[in-house]
This record gives C-alpha cells, structure tokens and sequence, in this order.
C-alpha cells in the first residue's frame, strides 16, 4: 500500500485533518489492525477494495465499487482489503489525526 498525504500539518498546517490518497495493488491485503482514537473516512476512486471488520462475532465483508464511502470508527478492528481483484485500489482518506495510528492485531 502506498499513502500520499495531500491535507497535512506538513503540506498545508492543518492541525486536526489528515487526508490523502492510498494505493493499493492486487492481491494484498493488510492485517488486523485499528486506528486508536482517529475516526477515518474513504472514498472508493477505483477498483473494488473489501473492509472486513467484525460483528457480533461475525466477519462483516464490504465490498466497494468507485463512489462509495466508508465510515471507520475509532477503535474498530478491522482489514482493508484489495487480495481477490487484479486492478490497483484508489482511494482517499480523511481521518482526525495528523499521526498514522496503526494497532496491529493478532485477529478481528
């Protein structure tokens, strides 16, 4: 996966909003992991990435389509996706904190 910030305390001096764009090749996936306390938002530029989170005890898989958007709360276990497509994921992200906050898990 590869990030580009675009909105950032070091491109523009924003202090609360981080946002920029991901990349994200076929056949990869990341691991279990959440974002501590920053809320995230994704919007879907292209292809079909899958987030996968847990419910209730149930694995929950969001497949998207360009246009969509994703809301991922603070806290919430989860897996972004691109492992079962053969074209490159675009998408942008804004999420509430200028750091990376990335807790790996050992599962959801």
């Amino acid at each position: 996966m590869t990030r580009m910030a675009a909105l950032s305390g070091e491109t523009v001096g924003s202090r609360a909003i981080w946002m920029g764009e991901t990349h994200v090749a076929p056949r990869v996936s990341s691991g279990p992991h959440h974002h501590g306390k920053s809320e995230t938002g994704i919007f879907v530029v292209a292809g079909h990435p899958e987030f996968i989170y847990s419910e209730e005890g149930h694995e929950v898989r969001l497949t998207t389509k360009p246009g969509d958007y994703i809301y991922v709360p603070p806290f919430v276990h989860h897996i972004e996706s691109n492992a079962h497509s053969d074209e490159e994921a675009v998408v942008v992200i804004a999420r509430t904190t200028q750091e990376a906050i990335v807790e790996n898990l050992e599962d959801l």
